[in-house]
């Protein structure tokens, strides 16, 4: 087996793929990419058991004799990266070797046979659909940071999806928060859809989607297919039920307040100076004359206090709640001022943005205060 391929292509392509490779494992074929030279193109594959990646290149690529290999995903990354000229030359040599030479250089590695690197699981498509990049990613920012800690609790380390006949929604809990993305259903899904995504397939797919590319939804019934431009991204999808979430949103609210978001991050971030000290539990105090106090309490370093200036509908109020998980929920919304509305200082804290036009999609978040 060789070809000749350009050295930018194949950069991309491993970059890419190297997002479904594993950095240690005790499996050492799965800390491999696999690379396959067929007709006129060429195609790089990671696997990691739970999510794989391929990657096709089929311009700036001559291939003489067709073959694959299996080859370290960490030294060919950073060989690659330190290759300056346009063009390298790979082949198989009969000693288990492989040789890479490009004009000024020739270099030769061990390679571990294709066989032994684990297939991808046959895909029996039972739904597709497809979505701009640009709503996919939007939809997993919003409600990736509120998914559990896998190796904490796997149990919610994941994205759920839904389709309806008029909506595509995705939410997202640790129990200690709660996100929900709502767009248009434009797929044209009659039947109804609900799956469980793991959220690192969710996070990697945010970070290899183009800007601007149609995205294809292929579903199975333990697995999806993520298929755009010129890559495939293969995912197991989890067992189980997505607890029913919709309950939890409240339905009134007893105190409300409407503030810009800039200046709402910017105190936080203030506050998280001092309030890290105490797990980041920030006291928060509405006032029906138009402000907010936020204030840290006592801690070993400091206190702090910062008031607002804010519209505040309903009762005066106490409530105390992590700041950092407000922080990111209002990182994702783009919204100039968002709202924030409960019942009571122990009931669920619910976030909105509020825009003046009307929108494709629907967000809200609500996060449990702490009790103190």
């Amino acid at each position: 087996m060789n070809f000749e391929i350009d050295t930018k292509a194949l950069k991309e392509g491993i970059d890419v793929v190297n997002h479904a490779s594993v950095g240690a494992s005790m499996t050492p074929i799965l800390e491999n990419i696999m690379i396959n030279a067929g007709y006129k193109k060429v195609v790089l594959t990671a696997n990691n058991l739970e999510m794989a990646i391929e990657y096709m290149i089929s311009d700036w690529v001559d291939v003489k004799s067709e073959g694959s290999f299996t080859v370290s995903s960490r030294f060919i990354s950073s060989f690659i990266s330190l290759v300056s000229e346009e063009k390298i030359h790979i082949s198989l040599l009969p000693n288990s070797s492989l040789s890479l030479i490009t004009p000024a250089s020739d270099t030769k590695i061990k390679w571990i046979e294709a066989s032994k690197f684990p297939l991808i699981p046959s895909f029996k498509q039972d739904y597709s659909f497809t979505m701009t990049a640009l709503e996919l990613k939007k939809a997993i920012d919003k409600t990736i940071f509120s998914t559990a800690e896998w190796n904490i609790r796997p149990t919610l380390a994941w994205i759920y999806l839904s389709i309806t006949d008029d909506e595509i929604i995705f939410a997202s809990t640790d129990s200690f928060r709660l996100s929900e993305y709502k767009t248009k259903n434009k797929a044209n899904i009659i039947k109804p859809i609900s799956i469980i995504i793991p959220s690192k397939t969710a996070l990697e797919l945010s970070r290899i989607l183009p800007e601007n590319w149609p995205v294809e939804l292929l579903i199975s019934e333990n697995q999806i297919l993520f298929v755009f431009w010129n890559i495939k991204l293969f995912s197991r999808l989890l067992n189980g039920h997505f607890p029913d979430y919709r309950t939890f949103f409240p339905k009134s609210y007893s105190t409300k307040w409407v503030i810009q978001r800039h200046d709402l991050i910017q105190a936080l971030k203030r506050i998280n100076l001092i309030s890290k000290e105490n797990n980041f539990n920030t006291r928060m105090a509405f006032n029906s004359d138009f402000w907010i106090e936020l204030s840290t309490g006592d801690t070993e370093i400091w206190a702090w206090k910062i008031s607002l200036p804010a519209s505040v509908e309903g009762e005066n109020s106490i409530i105390w709640l992590n700041s950092t998980y407000l922080i990111e929920a209002l990182n994702v919304i783009k919204d100039d001022y968002v709202s924030l509305d409960f019942e009571t200082s122990l009931s669920p804290i619910m976030l909105r943005g509020i825009t003046e036009k009307e929108s494709e999609f629907e967000y809200k978040h609500i996060i449990m205060p702490l009790k103190i």
